[in-house]
C-alpha cells in the first residue's frame, strides 16, 4: 500500500485536535465495533496538551498547552475513556490567576500586573521558575508512574484515578538540569535517561542517569529515585552551547548519544529570565558548521569512548527508533531524522499548524525534510584503515570512513523517505527487541506535519504498510504483543484517532500489527485533542 496517492485535507479538520477541551468527571463508556482480542485487558495512558489558552491569552506553541492525561480502559470486552488535567503548578496557578503564570516552551509569562514594583523586584531575585507542565509522556519508575516533560520536574500520577499525586524535583536527586521524556527501561525495571548538566564554572556536559528498580522484598518499598545516580558524562562539542537532546540509544552494552546542531545558547538562556517576554524557544540557535556528532559510551563499566569520533552532515533528531549490536563489531543506529540544521520546532507553533491546508503545505515546503535513516558505527577503528569504508555488514549500504584527523565520517542508509511525509513517533516491540536486532518499526505518518496515517516499516526490506481513513487524525501507535507470541509483529497497535465531523469523534483504534488491518474501534462522543506519547499498562 506504499504507493497510494497523497491524501489532502482541504476541510482542515485537523484544527480540532489543537483546541481546548474539558476534563471528565468520570470515565465514559465507548461504543465498540469489531472484536477486541480477549487477551487485551489493560489501560492505554497518553499525555498531551488540553488547554490552549487561559484568560484570553493563547499558548503559542504545540508544547505549551496544559498537560492532560488520557486513559482508555479495556476490561472484559468493555471500553471506557477518561481524562483529567494534571494539577501541576503551571495549571493550578494559571487557573487561579486566570493568566499564563509560568513561562512555557514557546509562551512567555509576564509579571503579575496586580503586583507593585517592590514585589516584582523580589520575584525577580527568586530567579528562574521552571515549568512543570508534564505534557509529553508517562514514565514508570519503580512501582510508580510519572507524567514527564523535559525540565527537572516530573509529576507522580495515579494510573487508575488519574489523580495528581506529587511534584518531584529531579535536581534533589541528580545533577541534571532536566532529562528527556524518552527513558530506556531494562527488563529488570532499571530506568536510564540523559539530560543536560550546566556544571560548575560553566563546564557543560550530558549526563546519563540510572534509576535502579524497586528492590524486591523491601518492607517499605523505598523510592528508587533515592538511589538514582549519574553513570557517565559525555562532553559537549561547544563550551556554552549544549545540543538539544530529546532521546538516546541504548543496547545491552552501549549508550549512543547523537549531538545535533540545534543548540541551547546558555547565555541567552540565563539572561532570558530577566528579559520580559523571553521563552525557551528564544534560546535555541543552529550551529551551521558542526554537522552532527555521534558519541558512544559503554554501559558496564560506564565509560565514555572519547577515541570514537563519529561525524556526519547536519540533521535534527528527536526520536531514536532502535539501536543494536552486530557481533562483527558494529552498532546499528536507526533514527527519525529531519535534514539540515534549521530547528523543526520553529514550524510547530499552533498558529502555523492550525492554518488552512494550502498554507500548512506551503510552510512544510520550507521546513527540514524528514527521513528514516540507519547509521552504522564501527567499534574497532584502526589507524591504517584510513579512507576506506569500515562497514562490512552485507545487508546495509551505510558507510563509515576514517579520516586522517581521527574522525569517522558516517553516511546513512535511507530506510524511508517521501517528500514532506514523515515516519515519526516510532515504536517497536520493545520488550522483545529493544536494543536488539529487529525487523519492524511502527510510526505515525505526518503529512506536512499533520498526523493522518499509521505506518509499519520493515527496516530490513523497506516494505511499508499503511492504515489511513478519510478525515481521521491518529496518534502514535503503541505495540502490544500477543501473550506467548513467537513472531516479532504478532500483536496489536493501539492509537487514539480523532474524526472531527463524526457523531462520536474520538476513538481507540485496535489494529493487527502484522498487516495493519483494523480489528476493532471503541468510539466516544467527545473530541480528543492531540496526544504526544504514552504507555500501555497491562
Amino acid at each position: 500500500m506504499a504507493s497510494r496517492s497523497r491524501v489532502e485535507h482541504p476541510a482542515a479538520g485537523y484544527k480540532k485536535i489543537f483546541e481546548t477541551v474539558e476534563e471528565l468527571n468520570e470515565p465514559i463508556p465507548a461504543e465498540i465495533s469489531g472484536v477486541i482480542p480477549s487477551w487485551l485487558g489493560g489501560s492505554l495512558l497518553r499525555m498531551g496538551p488540553g488547554l490552549f489558552e487561559v484568560g484570553g491569552e493563547p499558548f503559542y506553541h504545540l508544547f505549551d498547552g496544559q498537560a492532560l492525561i488520557h486513559k482508555f480502559d479495556l476490561k472484559n470486552g468493555q471500553v471506557t475513556y477518561y481524562r483529567k488535567f494534571i494539577k501541576t503548578d503551571a495549571y493550578v496557578r494559571a487557573m487561579t490567576e486566570n493568566r499564563v503564570v509560568l513561562t512555557e516552551f514557546g509562551t512567555a509569562a509576564y509579571p503579575d500586573p496586580c503586583k507593585n514594583i517592590f514585589s516584582r523586584f523580589f520575584t525577580y531575585f527568586k530567579g528562574i521558575e521552571v515549568t512543570d507542565n508534564c505534557l509529553v509522556n508517562i514514565c514508570p519508575i519503580g512501582e510508580d508512574f510519572y507524567a514527564v516533560t523535559e525540565t527537572n520536574y516530573i509529576t507522580k500520577v495515579d494510573p487508575d484515578s488519574l489523580e495528581t499525586l506529587k511534584k518531584v524535583d529531579l535536581c534533589k536527586y541528580l545533577s541534571v538540569n532536566g532529562v528527556t521524556a524518552h527513558a530506556h527501561i531494562d527488563a529488570d525495571g532499571t530506568v536510564y535517561n540523559i539530560g543536560n548538566c550546566f556544571g560548575k564554572n560553566m563546564s557543560l556536559a550530558y549526563n546519563i542517569v540510572k534509576i535502579p528498580p524497586s528492590q524486591k522484598g523491601e518492607k517499605n518499598k523505598s523510592d528508587p529515585l533515592e538511589r538514582a545516580q549519574v553513570v557517565v558524562q559525555l562532553p559537549s562539542s561547544e563550551r556554552l552551547k549544549p545540543s538539544y537532546v530529546h532521546s538516546f540509544g541504548m543496547t545491552e552494552n552501549y549508550f549512543v548519544f547523537v549531538e545535533q546542531p540545534v543548540k541551547i545558547n546558555l547565555l541567552k538562556f540565563l539572561s532570558a529570565w530577566s528579559i520580559r517576554g523571553a521563552t525557551y524557544m528564544d534560546c535555541f540557535e543552529s550551529n551551521e558548521s558542526m554537522g552532527t556528532w555521534f558519541h558512544l559510551a559503554t554501559k558496564e563499566p560506564a565509560e565514555y569512548l572519547s577515541s570514537h569520533k563519529f561525524r556526519t552532515s547536519a540533521f535534527n533528531i528527536f526520536h531514536h527508533i532502535n539501536t543494536y549490536e552486530e557481533e562483527q563489531g558494529f552498532l546499528v543506529v536507526d533514527l527519525c531524522t529531519w535534514k539540515g540544521h534549521d530547528f523543526v520546532y520553529d514550524y510547530l507553533y499552533l498558529a502555523n499548524i492550525k492554518e488552512e491546508w494550502e498554507e500548512v503545505k506551503k510552510a512544510a515546503m520550507r521546513a527540514p525534510q524528514p527521513e528514516v535513516r540507519r547509521y552504522v558505527l564501527p567499534l574497532d577503528i584502526h589507524r591504517e584503515e584510513q579512507g576506506k569504508n569500515l562497514v562490512s555488514l552485507s545487508y546495509t549500504t551505510a558507510t563509515a570512513v576514517l579520516h586522517s584527523d581521527g574522525t569517522v565520517w558516517l553516511e546513512p542508509e535511507v530506510l524511508f523517505s517521501a517528500p514532506r511525509q514523515a515516519f515519526e513517533f516510532p515504536q517497536i516491540n520493545y520488550s522483545l527487541c529493544g536494543g536488539k536486532k529487529y525487523s519492524f518499526a511502527y510510526g505515525l505518518g505526518l503529512n506536512h506535519f499533520i498526523p493522518d496515517r499509521i505506518m509499519k516499516l520493515n527496516v530490513q526490506t523497506k516494505e511499508t504498510w499503511v492504515w489511513q481513513e478519510e478525515e481521521c487524525y491518529p496518534s502514535e501507535p503503541l505495540f502490544v504483543p500477543t501473550p506467548g507470541a513467537t513472531e516479532e509483529d504478532d500483536g496489536v497497535l493501539l492509537s487514539i484517532v480523532v474524526k472531527p465531523g463524526a457523531e462520536r469523534p474520538g476513538f481507540l483504534l485496535v489494529l493487527d500489527a502484522m498487516k495493519l488491518k483494523e480489528l476493532a474501534r471503541a468510539e466516544v462522543n467527545t473530541i480528543i485533542p492531540v496526544t504526544l506519547h504514552g504507555i500501555y499498562k497491562p
